[in-house]
């Protein structure tokens, strides 16, 4: 699905996470291991309840083939018998999960374990395949001519990693590829496929910012479209620019800082608000999606309250995650099975919670603090520490 910042704004305090002693963070760390790996609490003390850890188990079992194929990226798969507990797994009794865990791993905290978790949901919208009135907003496949290259403005010395996205121009110079405001105003109609036509320009936006959601037409039909793509430039979260602004907060003529206040801000400020949309350069393209739910960047469907986006450097992609919040309602057992484009560092989580208006009101209002932990094969740890000496 790709979550693609979660749906909450910038929070305007931070607490303190949880209680236990750690060793403080490494701000500078790429990777978990860089960050430090501390044994947490025994998987039994945690208090996981059974429905919580038997949908975690069938997320965990979709999970294990992609899992055991990844490269890693935190440091921590290489000294962990991720193969024993998948194969474990598959054959597992699908309504004893809390044995399932408790029996197979340990706790782990990165860091200092503080965590922030934002949510995200699939949104559904109004749509329309083809173009008529009320349904004018194109939702775009992936262009042909969207590629990576070198742009002729950086010298020789500074091109290294990975190529930038862009696109070849009509002087057949490699250049930056189309921002939000060029697309918006037409640059690609009749040159890139439109899956189908959108109703609402800022629900559009918002669900963009999701990366993927439903399309519902007039005549009753659901057309689900998942991520596909990006155009290369820089997602700006508009609430963060909000906040400094000072048109988010408590105050009088502010607007809270949620997804549900800042849409309410830019419906009332139909200028401002095109502008500040605009602000973020980055633009979704999208494909059309068949299956039970939206996929995340493992490749399989993520779950309502029991997948969360991660920052791969931190936490493989495919382990369990526990959480323990200041919002009850995101405790418990989590699978990491998305990225977030501002899902970065250690314990920066994005709790999915399905579609409709329920799931949209909590992501939209999700901001969370307190402890985390990462769900490791027994002896990882150890394994983690001893390498290290």
């Amino acid at each position: 699905m790709l979550s693609l910042a979660g749906c909450t704004i910038i929070p305007k305090s931070a607490p303190p996470g949880g209680s236990v002693s750690t060793p403080p963070t490494n701000s500078s760390a790429t990777s978990a291991a860089m960050a430090g790996v501390s044994l947490g609490p025994n998987v039994r003390s945690l208090g996981m309840s059974a429905r919580d850890a038997n949908s975690a188990l069938a997320s965990f079992n979709e999970s294990c083939p992609q899992l055991l194929r990844r490269d890693d990226q935190s440091g921590l798969n290489g000294f962990a018998n991720w193969r024993r507990v998948c194969d474990l797994a598959s054959g597992w009794p699908s309504d004893n999960g809390r044995e399932f865990f408790t029996g197979n791993f340990e706790t782990a905290r990165i860091g200092d374990g503080n965590a922030f978790a934002t949510g995200y949901f699939e949104p559904e919208i109004a749509g329309s395949r083809t173009r008529r009135p009320g349904f004018e907003v194109p939702v775009y496949v992936l262009p042909s001519d969207l590629n990576r290259g070198w742009p002729a403005d950086v010298p020789q010395a500074e091109r290294t990693g990975r190529q930038p996205l862009g696109r070849v121009n009509e002087a057949g110079e490699f250049v930056r590829y189309y921002d939000r405001t060029e697309i918006e105003e037409g640059v690609l109609e009749g040159r890139v496929p439109v899956i189908a036509y959108a109703a609402d320009p800022v629900e559009f936006f918002f669900l963009q910012i999701q990366g993927s959601g439903r399309l519902r037409t007039p005549e009753g039909e659901v057309i689900r479209i998942g991520y596909a793509g990006q155009n290369g430039r820089g997602y700006t979260g508009i609430g963060g620019v909000m906040r400094e602004r000072g048109l988010l907060g408590d105050g009088p003529g502010q607007y809270p800082g949620s997804m549900q206040g800042i849409m309410a801000y830019i419906r009332e400020n139909p200028a401002e608000g095109r502008d500040l949309m605009r602000l973020n350069k980055s633009w979704i393209f999208f494909r059309e999606l068949t299956g039970d739910g939206p996929l995340g960047a493992l490749g399989v469907p993520v779950r309502p309250e029991s997948s969360v986006a991660t920052d791969p450097r931190f936490v493989p992609l495919g382990a369990p995650v526990w959480l323990d919040l200041d919002r009850n309602e995101a405790d418990g057992l989590w699978i990491a099975q998305d990225v977030g484009g501002a899902i970065k560092g250690a314990n920066r989580f994005d709790t999915f919670w399905g579609a409709g208006t329920q799931a949209r009101e909590i992501a939209g209002g999700m901001s969370g603090r307190g402890d985390a932990l990462v769900l490791l094969p027994k002896g990882t740890v150890e394994r983690l520490n001893s390498a290290d000496q």
